[in-house]
């Protein structure tokens, strides 16, 4: 199986990150993790894209906030997908880096999840490694379920709190 590469502008990401890297456990996906800056150390974070798929990964999720640059040039040095997750950050909630995150020019596309959206990044990138992995397939059809199963039992919770009113 193909890993997941998970690259951070910085460790105070990390919080959002382990949102994916938990994401990736579940599902049984293999990872690596790392700290590269797109401003402090582009040329680490582009050898990083530059090798990526050489080195084994089908996907990238790149974390950044504030200017949040890093998914934009690991996807200008890599044809894998790249994956951004904005990160808020004290300035304006967080919407600067998911501006910065969700508009790259055409011809080099960061699909975006939500501002610090780790764990549905992670879902992004096994529903990408899952059209080959007939295996993870099954995983995901079964977090799925699991997933409506605890929707609907809250239902009948609240279902059965409001029906004698």
């Amino acid at each position: 199986m193909k890993k997941i590469g998970i690259v951070m502008g910085s460790d105070s990401d990390l919080p959002v990150i382990k949102k994916a890297t938990d994401m990736l456990e579940t599902l049984e996906i293999p990872f690596e993790v790392h700290v590269y800056s797109a401003h402090r150390t582009p040329a680490e974070a582009r050898d990083f894209a530059v090798s990526a798929r050489k080195n084994g990964f089908g996907a990238i999720i790149a974390a950044a906030g504030m200017a949040a640059h890093l998914a934009g040039a690991i996807a200008a040095n890599t044809t894998l997908p790249v994956i951004g997750i904005p990160c808020k950050s004290a300035n304006f909630d967080g919407m600067d880096a998911l501006l910065s995150t969700v508009q790259m020019p055409t011809g080099i596309p960061v699909a975006t999840v939500a501002v610090n959206g780790g764990a549905n990044a992670a879902l992004l990138c096994a529903e990408i490694l899952a059209v080959e992995d007939a295996d993870l397939a099954g995983r995901l059809d079964e977090k799925r379920a699991a997933d409506a199963a605890k929707v609907l039992e809250k239902d009948k919770v609240i279902a059965a709190e409001y029906a004698s009113r």
